[in-house]
């Protein structure tokens, strides 16, 4: 089935060998801007992300994985047995007629399979190839396994992360280095893109997910490079805001939270950068006389009283609704705002407002709302062509419509369930 693709990657064909989330995250990038994104999937190797929560209906199939349906939206699915000469052939044969290919696999294993860069390039000299294991492709730990979760503590996050006076690393909670990975990935493709539009030249990506993981934490490398000190852990403080973290507000009525959230679970953000913005909380407080209280006056003071601040901050929080408390501190001036729980995101009015979620039908959960594109283009506007594919869907196109074969080869490829 065609499609007329808006974005400005239009044209653009991605030959998609990536898995589980990073890999992933990044072809979704590229479907968002308009590319055509094949994923190459197996029934012998499903991707985990079919096989994880949340089902729709807490239905267990493939299919009906939120995870995945969330992250391959606008994509194609093909079934490829790679490990197999003839579908290490057809693979070849698709990435003939692409622009680039994707694959995080931990280094050496899309060469096994005969599909490394120095065979694709004979079969398409200008193809851009990404590779985005772990650790790179050189190197003492080339070799080694990695997943997001390990990435957190190898990137220095552990360590930074947790309340003060701690003393044990602490997991963030979240699989950082997939999704970062992932967007760094996804750039450096728009890069080489660029580069072969000006060059015809193609190339080859050689990405280390950890190395794209500590590149978020270039602040606390350098205060050990500089100063020869670990920053200590803050908890929610910072060193540069004050107050800075969340503050307990009233207890919810009940019946109107989501079940399983406890009614005392309502809280607040608020961040002071300057003086003056202190000094438009303590009036939205009612204790205007706080913002010249030579404790708080300054931001040195300040962070010299932070626990007394926090205390007197809370004692106002603690009263307000967390909504309510919200308005009167944005209309002051003041950054504050509420953690959403998932229910209150879904809802949400402003994104609502904006588009940002999408609503498309699945060949087997039927229309569910799904996170959309975050971003806005004014001339080379971007969409959401369709929910995330089944397994397999898109067999007949890609491989009788697009490589060309016919319904005898298609079958013989199925009997010999090199298709599967």
């Amino acid at each position: 089935m065609q499609e007329v693709r808006k974005g400005p990657l239009a044209g653009i064909r991605v030959c998609d060998f990536s898995w589980v989330w990073a890999g992933p995250y990044c072809t979704l990038q590229l479907a968002h801007l308009g590319a055509e994104v094949i994923r190459i999937e197996s029934t012998k190797r499903i991707c985990v992300t079919r096989l994880l929560p949340p089902w729709a209906e807490d239905r267990r199939d493939p299919n009906a994985a939120g995870y995945f349906n969330q992250y391959n939206q606008g994509k194609r699915s093909i079934l490829i047995d790679l490990s197999r000469p003839e579908g290490a052939q057809l693979a070849k044969r698709l990435v003939a007629v692409s622009d680039v290919v994707v694959e995080n696999f931990a280094k050496g294993v899309i060469e096994r399979w005969g599909l490394g860069y120095e065979e694709l390039k004979k079969v398409k000299p200008d193809i851009i190839m990404i590779s985005m294991s772990g650790y790179g492709q050189s190197g003492p730990q080339s070799h080694y396994i990695s997943y997001g979760p390990a990435q957190v503590p190898m990137a220095g996050f552990s360590t930074l992360t947790g309340y003060r006076h701690w003393d044990r690393p602490m997991h963030l909670g979240l699989s950082y280095g997939d999704p970062n990975a992932g967007l760094h990935a996804a750039f450096a493709i728009l890069v080489a893109l660029w580069h072969r539009h000006h060059t015809g030249e193609g190339q080859y990506i050689d990405m280390s997910q950890w190395e794209s993981t500590i590149a978020l934490l270039g602040d606390a490398i350098l205060a050990q490079q500089m100063n020869g000190r670990q920053p200590p852990r803050l908890g929610n403080r910072d060193p540069m805001m004050a107050p800075h973290g969340f503050f307990r507000c009233r207890p919810a009525e009940p019946g109107t939270l989501p079940e399983g959230m406890l009614l005392e679970d309502r809280w607040i953000s608020i961040a002071c950068r300057t003086d003056e913005e202190w000094a438009a909380l303590c009036q939205v407080m009612g204790r205007p006389e706080l913002a010249q209280d030579p404790r708080f006056a300054t931001l040195e003071a300040r962070k010299a009283n932070e626990d007394e601040l926090e205390r007197i901050v809370e004692e106002w929080t603690i009263q307000q609704d967390p909504f309510e408390a919200t308005k009167k501190l944005q209309e002051a001036g003041v950054a504050a705002f509420p953690p959403l729980c998932n229910k209150e995101l879904a809802e949400d009015p402003h994104l609502a407002a904006r588009g940002y979620y999408v609503e498309k039908e699945h060949p087997v959960v039927g229309v569910r709302r799904h996170l959309g594109i975050p971003w806005r283009m004014s001339e080379t506007p971007c969409e959401v062509w369709r929910a995330a594919p089944v397994m397999g869907q898109d067999n007949e196109y890609v491989f009788r419509t697009l490589l060309g074969l016919s319904q005898e080869e298609v079958n013989r490829l199925r009997e010999m369930r090199v298709i599967a």
